[in-house]
């Protein structure tokens, strides 16, 4: 039964990863349409600053869930910690804990500063854009990084039922 409920959540998973994806590419589409409407009324080094901003989004944001995600699996890790566990052990998580806590940090930073672009950009982009068009634009730019979270959570919980799912398996004359 127990094999039967992990098959059934990882079938929903895969099945709402593909939604996702399939939202992903209607996103990378408008994607490709904004920047083409960017391209034709903003000057060079204006549209350039908007290609590393949306670039670096994606990069900066990924960063961010990755970051997280390796930090939970750390603490998670270290909760485990008992009295059977030994010092070189506990040490590694430890120090794994706080290079990954350091990092989260500096990503923080990152994004802070991204941030900061995004408001640049939209400044130069209200310039030339239609007051529907920013909306569109930052719709884009929410819906881009939305999507980006939802894929990575999908993604975490279709390996961890992954592997409940073979370990359950495994203990299974």
């Amino acid at each position: 039964e127990l094999i039967s409920s992990l098959r059934s959540k990882l079938q929903t998973l895969w099945e709402e990863r593909e939604l996702v994806l399939s939202e992903a590419r209607e996103c990378a589409e408008q994607g490709e349409e904004l920047e083409a409407m960017v391209r034709d009324v903003c000057k060079p080094n204006e549209f350039e600053r908007y290609m590393m901003f949306i670039g670096d989004l994606e990069k900066v944001v990924s960063l961010l869930l990755c970051l997280s995600s390796r930090l939970a699996r750390v603490q998670n890790a270290m909760k485990r910690v008992d009295g059977n566990t030994d010092a070189e052990e506990k040490q590694s998580l430890n120090e794994r804990h706080k290079l990954l806590s350091r990092q989260r940090e500096d990503a923080k930073d990152l994004k802070e500063n991204l941030d900061r672009r995004e408001r640049v950009v939209s400044g130069i982009l209200a310039k030339y854009l239609t007051e529907q068009q920013l909306q569109d634009y930052r719709r884009f730019v929410q819906v881009k990084t939305s999507l980006l979270i939802e894929q990575k959570d999908l993604e975490e919980q279709i390996k961890f039922f992954k592997e409940q799912l073979e370990n359950l398996e495994k203990s299974i004359p």
